[in-house]
């Protein structure tokens, strides 16, 4: 099902469908992390489907949008402090309290901020991830949670596609798939949705 559509690979064609057999394809809301400056992510084509979201990130985008009340950007560093307080504040801007999809992908501490999203009771029908690569299963491992950590291009960030999964299971979520381009994304549902 892989496709690249405004996805860095094929991962426009697994989410959509993995949304398809949710029954969600047309009304969902979603949040990313991470969406470089616009033009190369996993919700943009959610959007396209006439989801509300909203995205947060630390780059200036360069594509032609506005903050509504169907889609915001929040500019900001992600830290521990600030992860639930922007969500928060994104969820009220689009009017609504929980969301469908989350993805992330902030290369650097996202196992520790995944963790405080599920903590704080966010728990949305689809993750998806971005994982550490260079440690295939078994391997558990993870960056140190570090609050000034800027990913320099090298290969220390995130965590390994096994501690991911330990994260998730424990939390009522079932890993489905990785995409099969490169491999470094997974997507994890709720355990009511695996079938």
């Amino acid at each position: 099902y892989g496709k690249k559509i405004f996805s860095q690979t094929d991962e426009d064609g697994i989410t959509i469908e993995i949304i398809k057999r949710m029954n969600c394809l047309n009304n969902g809301n979603f949040i990313e992390f991470g969406v470089g400056d616009g033009t190369e992510n996993n919700t943009l084509i959610l959007k396209s489907l006439g989801w509300k979201g909203f995205w947060i990130g630390n780059q200036e985008l360069v594509i032609d949008y506005k903050n509504s009340k169907d889609f915001t950007y929040l500019k900001n560093f992600v830290d521990l402090e600030n992860i639930i307080g922007l969500i928060k504040k994104g969820l009220s801007t689009i009017k609504e309290t929980q969301v469908d999809v989350i993805s992330f992908d902030l290369d650097g501490n996202d196992y520790y901020f995944l963790k405080e999203i599920i903590q704080n009771n966010f728990k949305p029908k689809l993750f998806i991830v971005e994982y550490n690569g260079k440690f295939p299963p078994p391997i558990k491992w993870k960056i140190d949670y570090n609050k000034d950590h800027r990913w320099n291009g090298d290969d220390y960030f995130g965590a390994s596609l096994s501690t991911y999964n330990d994260l998730f299971e424990k939390n009522g979520y079932k890993l489905i798939c990785c995409n099969a381009y490169t491999g470094a994304n997974a997507y994890f549902v709720k355990k009511e949705f695996e079938d």
